[in-house]
């Protein structure tokens, strides 16, 4: 499972307020787009469910339990810049997350656990579409494939829950829509939940299963700093979108597929959203 729970939760900085009384649930495997206007506080938010930064106010749960005061290994991120590491392959990057998970301090694996990583990371990057690449740093690799090299990184740990923070506007609109594909794929495929924020209207409600609004109610010049932003609208996307399951209207054909790689009629006969 991995539901989010947050409830009245404010973040101040000093005398600024930049978020206020916002509370939210995130069912577990749920798709959910925060939207707004540019420095209402959606990054900050997601750092807040990162770890990266505590609110000042209100608790927030991960699966009934406060979550944990820094980032883990049970929330993967994706950054709109490539969190990448340039001095490592495409499989070194994808490799470092298991290295760490078992070896902390030394991030190295040895023997039989280091082959069964490296398998378990090339087939990663064989679903993300990099296959053939793995021995490529990513200086040498496009701007598509390095993000589809930072999603093979945040999913080799298996989160519970994937923060993506505008992690496709800098693509070309052809690469992102391919981008679109996989990412439907994979939360179809797997048992987190996704929270990403975006600023394009069209990817929210393409890819969520609920778009999150964030607005400051008061947002004079004089008021900017007394008063944070909540949410102001939550919309449920029709017809529901169930994570593995196809849409009741119109199957969605970039949804699940069998573990031999082949779509499952059952479920996701051709079609789209």
């Amino acid at each position: 499972m991995s539901e989010l729970k947050i409830e009245k939760v404010w973040k101040e900085y000093g005398d600024q307020i930049v978020l206020e009384d916002v509370s939210l649930t995130v069912a577990s495997r749920a798709f959910v787009a925060l939207v707004g206007p540019s420095g209402c506080g959606k990054s900050t938010f997601l750092r807040m469910l990162l770890g990266q930064e505590q609110p000042t106010r209100g608790t927030i749960l991960l699966d009934g339990a406060p979550l944990p005061l820094e980032p883990g290994a049970d929330r993967g991120v994706v950054f709109q810049r490539y969190s990448v590491f340039p001095h490592l392959t495409a499989l070194g990057n994808v490799l470092l997350g298991k290295e760490l998970a078992a070896s902390r301090y030394k991030a190295r694996l040895f023997g039989q656990a280091r082959r069964s990583a490296i398998d378990e990371a090339r087939a990663l990057l064989a679903e993300v579409g990099l296959a053939g690449a793995e021995s490529k740093y990513p200086a040498q690799l496009s701007g598509g494939m390095q993000q589809r090299l930072a999603l093979a990184q945040a999913l080799i740990i298996r989160p519970k829950v994937l923060l993506l923070d505008e992690p496709f506007g800098a693509l070309d609109p052809g690469i992102r829509a391919e981008i679109h594909t996989l990412m439907k794929r994979l939360w179809h495929e797997t048992q987190m939940t996704v929270v990403m924020v975006t600023h394009d209207m069209r990817e929210a409600f393409t890819l969520a299963t609920r778009v999150v609004a964030f607005e400051r109610r008061r947002d004079r010049p004089e008021e900017k700093e007394r008063y944070g932003a909540t949410i102001t609208k939550d919309i449920s996307i029709w017809p529901p979108r169930i994570a593995g399951t196809a849409s009741i209207f119109g199957p969605d054909r970039d949804g699940p597929v069998s573990s031999l790689g082949h779509r499952r009629d059952d479920l996701a006969p051709s079609g789209d959203f």
